[in-house]
């Protein structure tokens, strides 16, 4: 007689319980909430803090141990939040510091810990120290903070080097100086509006770590640092000699990136973290019983490095905690490349004693359910809607082997809702700053930033009374948290159960390492302790033993006789306990 399975529900009690453990980062499962487009409390269209303390509730019973905040601070918004004018202050947009400072209080009541973005390889041109520095003109202390460089040429009309933006173009501005002549030039790896800092000056450093302990008074339990990899230039700025750099990121250890120098500035910013984290940290009472937020800051770096090996050096025990690990996101649909990935990812992370990291979207990237839907070999952004059916099948069946794995688990906001990339957005509301300056990034990461829907009816599916910043497709309200919620086999309860056990399951979370199973071609399968893990990749329905009970599946699968019928694309998690 043959049995049936597919995803179960999450038992309501199995929520987040690492509140009070000092290593609760090492198989922490970390939602992203980009801000703009999570919940608007006030209607104008744009998502905000409050908004998002009034959903915190949802995000304590899907099953996550904490929220990463993209930033909130005071902005331009030149390149939605990541151009900081002011790090103290909290963008009216967005709401005030009362607000950031109920959200947290109001996080840790409920079990959660929250993470903010911090940007210390830029600022906005509109920085206090920036616009001073125009002001003064040639010779200004405060240009010093920045890198400023007279230009190249019989007149200095030329950029000072040859380096190129990531959104396009070359990374240099000339600026007008007071008196209106064309002057000296300053460095932007970004946009204009976004000067790379100078980091050899002690003012910068200063400066940083006073924010660093304005935020941990505040009561954060951590900080991503955007372009943990910049910071530091190679001495005296040299040529790179080529053209077409953003290919060669990634790749080669670039003069701007990934530079020896940004470790001492890590291990500085340690010592800060670990005065906070020897200390009780702001709690409070929960609801359900489930303990106290205390302790355990952490940092967690974006560094794009050429290899793996390179990021683990951001995670050396005296640096900081968890690093994004690109190099898996990038990964096809593929079991070889993805055993490939796994072992390089924990032979590297094992030796400095870190937890891996495992991520499939994110606010930069196309969301994975679209990215699976196309052919291998596109890259990360992508304009194609694909094969819907097939790149939410993969997406469910990648994210049950992601949670398998040993270490920590990020989560972008919309995932567990299925949600695909808006391909089709109007060009006249796009808003991605590399989409306006040829020869960059390909500026189409709006695609993944579009309001995500709460309920199926209403101007913007419950995300808020007056519409919304970006508009949202058609049909969006059938993928929203109310049409998911209680319904067998949605996306949204694949999430709950999957989270749910993850964390009742003594096997998963933390650990450094999978043992691997036979398996027909195609197939991932490796077992931890008792538990064990089988993604299916290919596109045929394969045999395999039938390891135990199933505890969950992100497709229907047929038992008999001691052996598996697994779907394609479909994974499995089994246990012999």
């Amino acid at each position: 007689m043959s049995q049936q399975h597919s995803a179960a529900p999450a038992p309501t009690s199995a929520v987040a319980t690492v509140a009070g453990r000092p290593d609760w980062w090492r198989d922490a499962v970390i939602y992203q909430v980009y801000p703009r487009s999570f919940a608007d409390s006030n209607g104008d269209g744009m998502g905000d803090l409050e908004g998002v303390r009034t959903r915190l509730p949802y995000l304590r019973d899907l099953g996550v141990d904490a929220v990463w905040l993209s930033p909130f601070y005071a902005s331009p918004q030149a390149d939605a939040g990541y151009d900081v004018a002011d790090y103290r202050a909290v963008d009216p947009m967005f709401g005030t510091l009362l607000d950031a400072d109920a959200l947290i209080r109001d996080a840790h009541a409920l079990g959660l810990r929250i993470i903010v973005d911090l940007v210390p390889n830029h600022s906005s041109d509109q920085y206090d120290w920036f616009k001073r520095a125009l002001a003064e003109g040639p010779g200004s202390p405060l240009r010093d903070r920045y890198h400023f460089r007279p230009g190249k040429g019989k007149n200095g009309e030329l950029p000072p080097n040859d380096w190129e933006s990531i959104f396009g173009g070359p990374a240099w501005t000339r600026v007008t100086e007071p008196d209106g002549t064309p002057g000296e030039w300053y460095l932007h790896l970004f946009a204009p509006e976004q000067p790379d800092f100078n980091w050899e000056h002690p003012a910068v450093g200063d400066e940083f770590r006073s924010i660093l302990r304005f935020w941990l008074d505040m009561g954060v339990d951590g900080f991503r640092i955007d372009v943990a990899h910049g910071m530091v230039k190679a001495e005296g700025l040299p040529d790179l000699g080529s053209h077409e750099q953003l290919k060669l990121l990634g790749n080669d250890v670039m003069p701007f990136f990934d530079q020896d120098g940004v470790h001492e500035i890590y291990r500085q910013w340690r010592r800060i973290l670990d005065e906070y984290s020897d200390a009780m940290g702001p709690e409070g009472p929960s609801a359900e019983g489930r303990g106290r937020v205390t302790g355990g800051r952490i940092f967690v770096a974006e560094a794009w490095t050429p290899t793996v090996e390179r990021t683990a050096n951001y995670v050396r025990p005296d640096e900081l905690h968890q690093a994004f690990n690109f190099q898996y996101l990038g990964t096809h649909w593929d079991a070889e490349e993805l055993r490939t990935v796994i072992d390089r990812t924990l032979d590297a992370m094992r030796p400095v004693g870190a937890p891996a990291t495992w991520v499939l979207s994110n606010h930069d990237v196309t969301r994975h359910a679209t990215r699976f839907a196309n052919p291998a070999g596109l890259g990360t952004q992508i304009r194609l809607a694909g094969d819907r059916a097939l790149g939410l099948r993969r997406a469910r069946a990648a994210t049950l082997l992601m949670l398998a794995l040993p270490g920590s688990a990020y989560v972008y906001q919309g995932e567990e809702l299925g949600l695909p990339d808006v391909v089709d957005l109007p060009d006249e509301v796009r808003q991605d700053p590399a989409y306006f300056r040829g020869a960059g990034q390909d500026g189409f990461r709006d695609g993944c930033r579009v309001p995500i829907p709460w309920t199926r009816e209403g101007s913007s599916y419950g995300f808020g009374d007056g519409g919304s910043w970006l508009p949202q497709p058609a049909g969006w309200g059938e993928l929203s948290v109310e049409a998911q919620t209680g319904t067998p086999g949605s996306t949204l309860e694949l999430y709950r159960a999957a989270l749910a056990v993850r964390r009742s399951t003594a096997d998963l979370g933390a650990g450094d390492a999978v043992e691997w199973l036979r398996a027909p071609e195609g197939v991932v399968a490796f077992r931890r302790g008792d538990f064990v893990c089988v993604a299916n990749t290919t596109g045929e329905s394969v045999a395999t033993p039938a390891y135990g009970r199933v505890l969950l599946a992100s497709g229907e699968i047929t038992e008999a006789a001691g052996e598996a019928k697994v779907p394609a694309d479909t994974t499995v998690w089994w246990t012999r306990a």
